[in-house]
């Protein structure tokens, strides 16, 4: 899986031309990653605003607005890849514009879970 993160003020100081060009770029990677057979999936994420952190603590629930850490960089979203090795995602998580401006961290996915009941 491969993680976006990005400080939506980047995004937004970008003229409409330039984010169009990203977001081109991005139409490109994934069209590349299917045509490949890589690509599984992902997606966008709302932003923070509407966030919850739900936690647990000696039994007694928390939940609070917005993400867990103040930072600028936030989850932007995700994607999930299907391929021969780490080496190989990080070379997709380099071509993916945000890794520019922003972050992508790779991970892999340890176990699905089926949702089928």
């Amino acid at each position: 899986m491969l993680l976006i993160y990005n400080n939506p003020a980047t995004l937004d100081a970008m003229s409409d031309e330039e984010r169009d060009g990203v977001f081109g770029q991005v139409d490109t990677v994934i069209k590349q990653l299917t045509e490949s057979g890589e690509w599984v999936g992902g997606a966008a994420l709302a932003g923070p605003g509407g966030a919850r952190t739900v936690r647990v603590r000696g039994g007694v629930p928390a939940t609070t607005d917005g993400p867990f850490a103040e930072a600028k960089e936030q989850l932007a979203g995700y994607l999930v890849v299907d391929c021969d090795s780490v080496e190989r995602a990080t070379e997709i998580a380099l071509s993916w514009p945000d890794a520019r401006f922003g972050a992508m961290e790779v991970r892999q996915v340890v176990e699905a879970v089926d949702t089928e009941v």
